[in-house]
């Protein structure tokens, strides 16, 4: 029978940080721009769950988790230590199962062969510990028949716990738990499911497709699947981590082109030297701006091949960057609050990339003249 056993990696920033912190172990911990370090715009990037009982949560304006949680240590980021972690996982990870979808920096789906439930669970055990006793990382483990139910598994599972859906059962497991439960139900979708009375994956599962179609379009027909007990796997075309990205809050939104350019240039290299340190390539590039009034405008371009190193993202974030400021400037002329610069379409890099600049010129011919 095949089986998901989705890893989960807990507050992940935080536990990578705390494994050079041990001290800090039980101590609300922040991961972001430090507030002491004077006014900062940025967000948290992680909290441990310590923090998070004061309402801290990743993605919130660090003046406020300052004021939610005063005594917090807070740790600057590093992203490429993030990164170099990420990639020791994945190789703890592959030793349990070849077919092994990083699905983002923190979280990967293992598919396996095993005859039951108990089976599912011993291996879940297993990868859970390899994880603590080798890397000092604790992780949430969720394991069903499809990844979906696994994932949805996981997060029941938080923190450091292991839920396993028994074939047969995955619709009795599901009713209970709110639609928002399943991953891509986002509270814009919530509320269009509420309209049509539909508050659990029970009530969910209860509607017909024909009329849940009217109101939430051709997805609605996979979600009743889903919380039927029916659904499927998605279809992969590409095992491997999907996107990494970084980004920058400036201390006061932006209206000018240099300190912008500055910025997704150092982002682009930042960017480069962790997937370098992961040993991966990017197939395309894109940018995002979040204007003073906190609305958000992304482009991305697709590379004409796979590219490493910083000189190919640097030069097509700066072009994409360049495109939406003169498109902005042309129109309302906002200034920017946050630039990200993302790569995408990663994959694994099994060699060295090289072009015609790697070598060096040929020798020039004895008596040759100057041209």
């Amino acid at each position: 029978m095949r089986w998901t056993i989705y890893v989960d990696l807990d507050a992940y920033y935080v536990s990578v940080e705390l494994r050079e912190r041990p001290e800090l172990a039980g101590r609300p911990v922040i991961v972001g721009p430090p507030p002491a370090g004077g006014a900062t715009r940025g967000v948290v990037l992680s909290a441990s769950y310590e923090a998070r009982k004061f309402g801290v949560h990743s993605a919130q304006p660090a003046v406020q988790a300052a004021r939610l949680c005063p005594e917090a240590v807070w740790i600057p980021p590093d992203h490429a230590k993030y990164g170099r972690v990420a990639a020791e996982v994945r190789a703890v990870l592959g030793r349990f199962a070849p077919d092994l979808v990083p699905l983002s920096i923190d979280e990967a789906a293992l598919g396996v062969e095993l005859p039951d439930a108990a089976a599912a669970r011993e291996l879940a055990v297993n990868v859970q510990a390899a994880l603590r006793n080798e890397l000092h990382l604790p992780a949430s483990i969720g394991a069903a028949t499809t990844r979906t139910v696994a994932k949805i598994a996981t997060d029941r599972a938080k923190p450091g716990g292991i839920v396993v859906v028994v074939p047969g059962e995955e619709a009795a497991f599901l009713a209970p738990l709110p639609v928002r439960a399943i991953p891509g139900v986002g509270p814009k979708t919530e509320e269009l499911f509420r309209a049509a009375g539909v508050a659990t994956i029970g009530d969910l599962a209860a509607q017909r497709p024909s009329s849940l179609s009217r109101r939430l379009g051709a997805s609605a027909r996979g979600w009743i699947l889903l919380a039927r007990g029916q659904g499927q796997d998605p279809v992969e075309e590409e095992p491997g981590p999907r996107s990494r990205s970084t980004d920058r809050t400036f201390p006061q939104d932006v209206a000018s082109w240099e300190p912008l350019e500055s910025a997704v240039r150092e982002l682009a290299a930042g960017l480069a030297a962790t997937l370098a340190e992961e040993e991966l390539r990017y197939g395309s590039v894109g940018v995002a701006f979040r204007w003073a009034d906190f609305t958000r405008t992304q482009r991305s371009r697709t590379l004409g091949a796979s590219a490493e190193g910083p000189e190919p993202l640097a030069r097509a974030a700066l072009r994409l960057a360049r495109d939406l400021w003169d498109d902005e400037r042309a129109g309302r002329g906002r200034a920017i609050r946050t630039v990200s610069v993302r790569a995408e379409r990663l994959a694994e890099r099994h060699q060295r990339q090289v072009s015609l600049d790697s070598f060096p010129p040929p020798a020039r011919p004895r008596g040759a003249d100057d041209a």
